[in-house]
């Protein structure tokens, strides 16, 4: 395991559910402590600011720190668990999986359960199972008392277990977290390039919090930061699997996305064709892609006072909204060439051009 893969794995691994997000913070910081100056806002986004040649501009580069869940919302008379989700959610892909409940004793194992397929009349078996209609089992049982043996009460945290793996493609890395563990990584590892490569400005790597319940972290934050250009480093949707168009461009391992339209922000279109020119000046991959529904923190980093300039960029992913992702080495290596490379570029005459 190269020290890619051990971020990589480090940060998927750790829980952090929004408005959990402190051990991601936490990892965040220690790592980047050498490199950057580390402050927060005060919802608990992390933000760290690396000096260059110049205070100016100021480049914000957000990647969010919380993943989707669940809460407990009550236990039940037998020992299950109710829950309600914690950002978007396909019930489709919930139930019959394991997770962790965060409870103030440390971590419990659960698996969603429902009511036996073999029990559910010919209606049922047609229609979309319901969150309302599952539970969590934690090991419910006559004489086993959930609430005093494990220390499980409403509002614990319940998290999809997805362990880092390396696919039998090694290109292929799967993990629960991947949105938008894979932004937060970007911006750690392009401060990382630039604290050798030097960069005419300052630039802000900023792990936010609660992006999945309303992009509320990259508000606080942007207002903190005040950015004069902003990014946005998050997944997009991969399209090649059964069910897109084979000429679909969005596959894993051709190249960052370039998103051209996001259903909270539109695209500043000198800051696209700039990143469209850095790419191509330095051969690096990449596609362009769309998000027509859901948002992502650039919907409101580009809002912050005045507007800001902003764009996302994005690495393409499997199966993003479930307890498992799947993305390509080679994407997030070329990410980071991107990011690193606009950085660079990025001084004051540039900036005022936007």
């Amino acid at each position: 395991m190269d020290a890619t893969e051990k971020l990589l794995k480090e940060l998927t691994d750790i829980t952090g559910i929004s408005g959990r997000e402190d051990k991601v913070a936490r990892y965040i910081a220690g790592k980047m402590k050498p490199l950057a100056g580390i402050s927060y806002d005060k919802l608990g986004s992390v933000i760290c600011e690396k000096k260059g040649r110049s205070k100016g501009p100021r480049v914000m580069i957000a990647g969010h720190m919380d993943e989707i869940g669940f809460f407990v919302k009550q236990i039940t008379s037998e020992g299950f668990l109710k829950f309600s989700p914690v950002g978007g959610w396909w019930s489709h892909v919930i139930l019959g999986q394991r997770v962790v409940v965060e409870s103030k004793k440390g971590p419990v194992v659960g698996v969603v359960g429902s009511k036996a397929p073999h029990e559910l009349t010919p209606e049922e078996r047609g229609k979309l199972m319901q969150i309302k209609d599952m539970f969590i089992d934690v090991g419910a049982s006559r004489t086993f008392d959930v609430k005093k043996k494990l220390g499980i009460q409403p509002g614990d945290a319940v998290v999809p277990w997805g362990p880092f793996a390396v696919m039998n493609n090694p290109k292929l890395y799967m993990a629960k977290a991947w949105d938008d563990r894979i932004g937060c990584a970007i911006f750690m590892e392009t401060i990382k390039r630039l604290a050798k490569a030097g960069h005419p400005n300052t630039v802000f790597g900023v792990g936010t919090v609660q992006e999945e319940v309303g992009l509320r972290g990259a508000t606080t934050s942007a207002s903190v930061v005040e950015p004069d250009v902003g990014f946005a480093i998050d997944v997009s949707i991969a399209h090649d699997t059964p069910g897109f168009g084979t000429d679909e461009p969005q596959a894993l391992g051709t190249g960052p996305a370039i998103v051209v339209y996001d259903g909270s922000m539109i695209p500043n279109r000198n800051l696209v064709d700039l990143a469209v020119e850095v790419a191509k000046k330095k051969k690096i991959p990449y596609h362009f892609a769309s998000l027509e529904r859901g948002g992502t923190d650039s919907g409101r980093i580009h809002m912050n006072k005045g507007g800001v300039p902003s764009l996302v960029i994005g690495v393409a992913t499997r199966y993003i909204h479930s307890h498992i992702g799947v993305l390509h080495r080679g994407d997030f290596d070329n990410a980071v060439t991107l990011m690193t490379e606009i950085a660079k570029v990025l001084d004051t005459k540039t900036v005022a051009s936007l």
